[in-house]
């Protein structure tokens, strides 16, 4: 077996230390790498959670980064050199394809805004490369199913970056859940309060020096730079992301999934606004309620910007509320709450 079919059929992630049998992973291999195999991966996106997620490879035994890409060059260089050091020399690259063209790299993270995780996601795949990709997996069900079909065809390993599921008291308040003691659960709570951003309107201006624009905006709509729109702000605009729902809704509305053991609702109702400060630029949402309604349970959305004291005095959580208990849970902690007794 050659080094690259061997690759091919290792658990990648597993073996990275970055899964765990509950991820959300599409892709199967019974392979575990050798004791002289490296995963050489490369990094697409490197600001935010490309960057964190990147470092935390490196602490795994046989993983080797490689490559790194981004469209600011300020962001490029400033990794190159945090990486370099720390003894680690890599290829740089501002085109995320030319770094899929290397066939020295095996996988590949893909830490960029929301709107590009389609089309890198299809792109690895087509190019042989297994797949870590920071979630939201898309920003609509079309563009999910298409990433799904491409890891169908082309076989390799793809992990969604629902990094709570490696979490044991996670998994610990769902087995609680399942053993039936919170009674029949009626309702299913998740919120989100958190900060505002400083989003103040600002008018259009040149794309920072080293910042390729064209190239962030992809597959998104063509319109003139604006700062409030670029960086770590993407995710309040439509046309990259969709605001604490997709973010923090993504990690909290899957553990009340796993909890409840369902699957898809039999119908959604949402109401929300920018009811907090119409001002900001921001598009999304700063307050938003939701209701997803399955046969014998409902599961409730509560977002709020602005505000840090949500329900059960935590800025966000999950419930389970049953007719003898309950069970609150975050990424503190959990704990369960008795039904009163008349």
């Amino acid at each position: 077996m050659n080094r690259m079919n061997f690759i091919k059929k290792t658990a990648l992630m597993t073996s990275a230390g970055l899964l765990t049998p509950s991820a959300i992973t599409f892709g199967n291999s019974s392979k575990i790498i050798g004791s002289n195999e490296k995963i050489k991966f490369g990094a697409i996106g490197l600001n935010n959670m490309g960057w964190h997620d990147s470092m935390r490879l490196l602490r795994v035994p046989n993983v080797e980064l490689v490559a790194i890409c981004d469209v600011d060059k300020t962001v490029l260089e400033k990794r190159k050199y945090e990486l370099s050091k720390s003894g680690i020399k890599v290829k740089v690259f501002s085109d995320y394809r030319n770094l899929l063209e290397d066939r020295d790299i095996d996988a590949v993270l893909i830490g960029t805004p929301d709107h590009w995780h389609p089309m890198m996601m299809i792109h690895a795949s087509e190019t042989g490369k297994h797949v870590y990709c920071e979630k939201p997996i898309g920003n609509s069900i079309g563009e999910c199913n298409a990433m799904v079909k491409a890891q169908e065809r082309y076989g390799n390993i793809v992990q969604v970056g629902q990094w709570q599921r490696s979490m044991q008291h996670f998994k610990d308040a769902v087995n609680f859940i399942s053993t039936g003691v919170l009674g029949n659960i009626r309702t299913v709570k998740t919120w989100c309060y958190t900060s505002f951003l400083p989003l103040r309107i600002v008018p259009d201006s040149s794309p920072p020096i080293g910042v390729d624009y064209k190239s962030w905006l992809g597959p998104a709509p063509l319109r003139p730079f604006n700062a409030s729109r670029f960086h770590g702000h993407f995710r309040w605009f439509w046309d990259y992301a969709g605001g604490l729902m997709t973010d923090w809704g993504v990690h909290l509305l899957d553990y009340a999934l796993l909890g409840m053991n369902c699957s898809y609702p039999k119908s959604v109702i949402a109401s929300g606004g920018k009811f907090a400060s119409p001002d900001l630029a921001e598009e999304t949402p700063d307050t938003l309620f939701a209701i997803y309604e399955f046969d014998d349970f409902n599961l409730i959305w509560d977002s709020a910007q602005g505000i840090k004291n949500g329900p059960y005095g935590l800025n966000h959580g999950i419930s389970f509320i049953g007719n003898h208990g309950t069970l609150v849970l975050n990424r503190r902690g959990w704990k369960v709450m008795e039904e009163k007794k008349q």
